[in-house]
């Protein structure tokens, strides 16, 4: 299903005009209007999922199949020296558009992009608290 109102759809499914990388029947891969770095691409579903929760297991799969195949080409022919694959999900992990998609983004040397948090610490005790309640939802 695709939403009116969303403009990932739109780019997705070529009622607004992109520059695509790639496309097939389940995906469209566009170049990041507001690129981190230069190749920076999106994979966009076609059917709109607002995030990973809602995103059923053939577009996932497939999602990671083409990020595979675009990374490649990307890292064949732009040679960055490193690549970041990026997926956001909910306001506070700095989703933007509320329909599921992926970035690609090459790095390069003295590259701008900053993406990263500072280390933190945990128990083996708590560690095993969170396998148990996370295991419990699956």
């Amino acid at each position: 299903m695709k939403k009116d109102d969303c403009i990932f759809c739109k780019l997705a499914n070529g009622i607004i005009p992109t520059n695509s990388l790639y496309e097939d029947d389940i995906v469209n891969v566009i170049f990041d209007a507001n690129p981190a770095s230069e190749g920076h691409v999106l994979i966009l579903p076609k059917e709109h999922f607002d995030n990973i929760y809602s995103l059923d297991d053939k577009t996932a799969a497939h999602v990671f199949q083409v990020a595979v195949k675009v990374a490649n080409a990307i890292n064949d022919s732009l040679h960055p020296v490193g690549l970041n694959v990026v997926q956001n999900n909910g306001e506070a992990a700095g989703q933007t558009v509320f329909h599921f998609h992926m970035h690609i983004i090459p790095r390069y040397e003295n590259d701008t992009v900053n993406i990263g948090w500072k280390p933190g610490s945990i128990t083996d005790e708590r560690i095993k608290e969170i396998k148990n309640k996370i295991n419990g939802g699956m």
